[in-house]
């Protein structure tokens, strides 16, 4: 993920708790809100320390950040997201997770449509 894309301040976090939307499934949750302003979307993610040591909470921002690095272009431009890993996280697969995280931006209407393919 570039620098420009996370989401990093307080303030920020804060401003995407207080006056966004949420969506969740057993493994992760979903904050985002809209930024007009900001032609991309940003990323922030959060990792319990009741999840783990350090080492498995870093594990998981790594792995969550990559999810969503390879699926940068699907994901709604205007927007800030955060993720929250929940505890059955910890367990999956790094391709269960890509499927969680998939599920949770869908069910909260953050990817856009695929393009329609073209038979040849």
């Amino acid at each position: 993920m570039h620098r420009k894309l996370r989401l990093r301040n307080r303030q920020d976090f804060n401003r995407v708790y207080r006056g966004g939307r949420s969506f969740a499934n057993s493994q992760l949750v979903v904050y985002w809100s809209k930024k007009p302003d900001i032609p991309q979307f940003r990323l922030g993610v959060s990792v319990s320390k009741k999840l783990g040591n350090a080492v498995v909470r870093n594990r998981m921002r790594r792995v969550l950040k990559e999810i969503v690095r390879i699926h940068a272009e699907r994901i709604a431009d205007h927007t800030d997201l955060i993720l929250i890993a929940r505890k059955p996280s910890v367990q999956m697969t790094s391709k269960e997770l890509e499927k969680s995280v998939l599920h949770v931006l869908k069910k909260a209407n953050l990817l856009k449509p695929r393009p329609p393919r073209s038979s040849s």
